[in-house]
């Protein structure tokens, strides 16, 4: 099972979510894969998660969605391929608190100190690097590139010169993706 978890104000139609639903299906995948809408409460998001969860399942975590990635795969197991995955969204994305509105709904909400402590209480300070294929590209403009392949030293990693955090190679990673999920 493949379980896709978008990024911070995303959801499930973004281009990665689409592209990889598209790629599975091209290959008689479809029915390994789920791409949930991930709300902004981390207890909530993780209780959605959670329920996908089989015994061989592979996350594919998208910035936020790899930190819970990240925080399933360390308690629950399993493994993931990270995507320009936010490290300490506790104090990355404090700058946004206030009014937010999902990119793709349109829901508005106030992210709040409580939304940062959720994502503190789901912070793993060690992991196990063979679990992980981080997917990086040193462009990324939201998060640092290099945090990344330091917390994830010893996973396997690619780390492509330019691009953005949207990872513009996505494309041509997901055939190592799909090999990593084991398919």
């Amino acid at each position: 099972m493949i379980v896709y978890l978008h990024g911070f104000n995303s959801s499930p139609q973004s281009h990665k979510a689409q592209l990889l639903g598209r790629y599975l299906g091209e290959r008689g995948l479809a029915g390994e894969y789920a791409c949930p809408t991930l709300p902004p409460s981390a207890r909530e998001a993780i209780g959605i998660i959670e329920p996908l969860i089989k015994r061989d399942t592979c996350f594919i975590g998208s910035s936020l969605g790899g930190f819970y990635a990240t925080y399933l795969v360390e308690t629950r197991g399993g493994r993931a391929v990270l995507i320009n995955p936010a490290i300490e969204p506790h104090i990355g994305l404090r700058a946004y608190l206030g009014a937010q509105k999902n990119l793709y709904s349109g829901e508005a909400y106030e992210l709040t100190e409580a939304h940062l402590a959720q994502w503190r209480e789901l912070y793993v300070p060690h992991i196990t690097p063979s679990r992980y294929l981080l997917l990086v590209e040193t462009g990324d403009e939201v998060l640092d590139y290099r945090r990344a392949v330091e917390r994830y030293a010893g996973a396997e990693q690619v780390v492509v010169q330019g691009g953005d955090h949207s990872l513009r190679s996505f494309p041509e990673q997901l055939p190592r993706l799909l090999a990593f999920a084991g398919y």
